[in-house]
């Protein structure tokens, strides 16, 4: 993937690792990263991918 488009549908900011440096996403928000997955970690969560958008669930219960 060349591009790809995190969203956050939690109710609390989502920090993930890009290049090595810690990026926050806010609550609600959107980013996208034009480098695609291959810099990016992503911790265990709640997520569902469909093609390039990445959808980071709220806290599992």
């Amino acid at each position: 993937m060349d591009k790809i488009t995190i969203r956050s549908d939690r109710d609390t900011d989502y920090t993930f690792t890009y290049k090595g440096e810690e990026v926050v996403l806010k609550a609600g928000k959107i980013l996208s990263i034009s480098g695609g997955l291959n810099d990016v970690i992503l911790p265990t969560v709640a997520m569902k991918i469909m093609n390039n958008l990445i959808v980071i669930k709220g806290d599992v219960k």
